[in-house]
């Protein structure tokens, strides 16, 4: 796999550092681009493009400091905020807009009541995606120091 174009979503959680920098090996050249997305999903009793200024604020101040990290590689970088009604579809279809190679997707290590859980997008990614799939999890954390085991 030697991929030109990587598509990484990210939603403000700690692993999207990580995200990003896997998408950056995974590109594994200079001659690269990476795109950073991050989407406000906008509920069904509004305009799609609603103005929802502290989600925006959190997605420009995530795509920012995407971006700061992003200055240490060699390779063209694309930040973009999106709204859509579903994070799912609007990974694939920005996907498929771009035309790119792989979706690098980050799990956060939580639970929802007592389970571990993919969500809604993940899935829906990985039915729907036009490219490859790649989904890296967060270390777990130990409950009592809020601290990541290596």
């Amino acid at each position: 796999m030697d991929p030109s174009s990587v598509l990484v979503a990210v939603r403000g959680e700690r692993c999207d550092v990580e995200a990003v920098r896997l998408g950056f090996k995974l590109l594994n050249s200079h001659k690269g681009k990476l795109h950073i997305l991050y989407v406000i999903e906008v509920e069904r009793g509004l305009p799609i493009d609603a103005v929802i200024a502290p989600a925006t604020a959190k997605g420009e101040e995530v795509l920012k400091h995407m971006e700061e990290i992003t200055k240490a590689y060699k390779c063209q970088t694309e930040a973009e905020l999106v709204q859509a009604r579903e994070a799912g579809s609007a990974l694939v279809q920005e996907a498929v807009e771009r035309n790119v190679d792989v979706i690098v997707l980050a799990i956060p290590n939580t639970e929802h009541y007592g389970s571990f859980s993919l969500g809604e997008a993940i899935p829906y990614v990985l039915k729907n995606a036009p490219c490859r799939v790649v989904v890296c999890q967060d270390p777990a954390s130990d409950a009592s120091t809020g601290d990541s085991t290596p």
